[in-house]
């Protein structure tokens, strides 16, 4: 459906989990990672503040693009994720005991999982934004399970320290959203907000 989509697409984000949902919907972004303090606006719901955080992303990079002499005017596409237990955020795991713990409080439990995602066109100045939250239930976890999966690696550098897409998919009980938001990017709203886009060119 995106295979054909008209204008060029960067990417303002170094995961690799978000190239390959956006590959998988069709489009071949150009990676650009912004380089900004990606701390949440303390004076904001996290709701907002998610939101903002993505459209900040996404400005820093479509910053380049606006004063660009060779015309190259791309949609530029920014995201955060955060893990929330109990109304409280869960970032990545600093340490493998730190990893250790967060799987022990989020084993039989449910958390959310939320993306805040903004799109900028950088020909018209165009921007949308959109929120994704997924209820995400998993089952109590045995204290060997903890140390295998931590010991695998596969904890570090994600929110959670989990991986739904890896072999912490033995883990996940239930499922209430979009299961593409708890890799990393809710690729259903992107896709919405894309078609926004262009239906404003």
């Amino acid at each position: 459906m995106l295979s054909q989509y008209p204008q060029a697409i960067v990417l303002a984000s170094a995961s690799p989990r978000r190239l390959e949902l956006l590959r998988q919907i069709g489009l071949r972004p150009i990676v650009e990672p912004a380089d900004i303090d990606e701390t949440f606006d303390p004076t904001l719901p996290l709701t907002d503040a998610l939101v903002t955080l993505a459209e900040n992303k996404a400005n820093h990079v479509a910053k380049r693009y606006a004063a660009n002499v060779t015309h190259f005017a791309p949609v530029v596409i920014g995201a955060d994720t955060v893990v929330v237990l109990d109304g409280q955020t869960i970032g990545k795991p600093t340490s493998a005991k730190d990893a250790a713990q967060t799987l022990s409080a989020l084993g039989g439990r449910t958390h959310q999982v939320m993306t805040g995602v903004s799109v900028i066109d950088t020909n018209s100045g165009e921007r949308y934004q959109g929120l994704a939250t997924t209820d995400v239930t998993m089952r109590a976890l045995e204290t060997n399970e903890i140390d295998d999966y931590v010991a695998s690696g596969e904890a570090f550098d994600k929110a959670g320290a989990y991986a739904i897409q890896g072999q912490a998919a033995v883990f996940i009980e239930e499922i209430k959203g979009d299961y593409s938001n708890v890799v990393g990017l809710p690729v259903a709203i992107v896709y919405q907000l894309l078609r926004q886009i262009n239906k404003a060119r």
